[in-house]
């Protein structure tokens, strides 16, 4: 790998104050594992706070607002988040997609939005149970990808994450996540170009953990993992950061 591993925790609806103590055993972690780039995303009530305490990984949010500013009730605009301490964003999350209808032109707004003022965007992509069963998985996924990937590719990462995985213990055959990835990869470079495109980083995340993560981030063009319920402790995510530090 030419860069480090991205390994990135999204809290998703979970977390109170309380929580900070198990943010800051994982900072101490990504501390003595300098090899991996460590990242959280709180809920946004606990955005500041996180930033304030840790050291040495990243704080994002997960979601944004297209717009800087405006009659948005209960939204936050990219801006905001940066003011409360995000470095980055997560955007187009499936949970997203489905449950407020975001589609890939709402994705790529916001990716737009954040890049404008410099913070990170991991975007993400994946496809449903019956997609993959019909074997369109990786059509489906790849018109999703170009269609949602903004103008630019600065502090751009993007995350496959197969819907039908997430939260549920099930993850892809490794050669169904090699594909996946390599057909991702020649996406970023039609859009990009052979350098740009190569160099942004595509984490695979859907249920994973300390014992799947080393086989999973052995996988060509895997660059990182988007994890969701095992970096709710420090016990669930430092192993997966250990498996990253590890690899060759």
């Amino acid at each position: 790998m030419s860069q480090r591993y991205y390994i990135v925790g999204n809290w998703k609806m979970n977390g109170m104050r309380a929580a900070l103590s198990e943010a800051r055993a994982i900072d101490r972690a990504a501390q003595r594992l300098p090899k991996v780039e460590v990242a959280l995303a709180p809920p946004a009530t606990l955005i500041a706070a996180m930033r304030e305490a840790m050291t040495n990984i990243g704080v994002g949010a997960q979601n944004c607002h297209a717009d800087d500013k405006g009659a948005h009730t209960g939204d936050l605009s990219a801006s905001m988040l940066r003011e409360a301490g995000a470095d980055f964003v997560i955007v187009g999350h499936s949970e997203r997609r489905a449950d407020h209808h975001e589609t890939n032109g709402d994705v790529k707004a916001k990716a737009e939005a954040a890049q404008a003022i410099e913070m990170g965007v991991i975007l993400c992509v994946g496809e449903t149970e019956d997609q993959r069963d019909s074997g369109e998985a990786e059509e489906i996924v790849a018109r999703q990808l170009a269609s949602s990937l903004p103008n630019g590719c600065q502090r751009l990462s993007v995350a496959y994450e197969p819907i039908w995985a997430i939260g549920t213990g099930r993850v892809p055959q490794v050669a169904d996540v090699a594909a996946m990835h390599k057909r991702l990869r020649g996406v970023l470079v039609d859009k990009y170009g052979e350098a740009e495109g190569g160099a942004v980083r595509i984490l695979y995340g859907g249920s994973v953990n300390g014992d799947n993560a080393a086989e999973l981030l052995a996988v060509p063009e895997v660059g990182g993992a988007l994890v969701g319920g095992a970096s709710l402790t420090a016990d669930g995510f430092v192993p997966i950061i250990v498996a990253a530090a590890e690899q060759d």
